[in-house]
């Protein structure tokens, strides 16, 4: 694996943590944009700035996909059950 490669994969894996770290975030239709937005502005900056692309334009059609879809998701639609103390 070079060392393009190896870049490659860290940034892949590094969206995947922080995207999975936030998933959950949100009860309202509100705080759902909100943190959809986050996640698709990062996940778009990172695919961006790993694939070479402009990672402004990523972040903020990403950032758009995201706050639109957690807009018109329902807490009904995602429920990953209660958090554990």
């Amino acid at each position: 694996m070079t060392s393009v490669s190896a870049r490659k994969v860290t940034g892949i894996v590094a969206a995947l943590v922080l995207a999975t770290a936030v998933s959950a975030c949100g009860t309202t239709h509100t705080e759902r944009a909100i943190s959809g937005g986050a996640i698709g502005a990062g996940a778009g900056a990172v695919g961006a700035a790993v694939l070479g692309g402009s990672v402004g334009t990523a972040a903020v059609v990403g950032g758009a996909v995201g706050a639109v879809a957690g807009a018109v998701t329902d807490k009904s639609d995602i429920d990953l059950g209660d958090f554990p103390n």
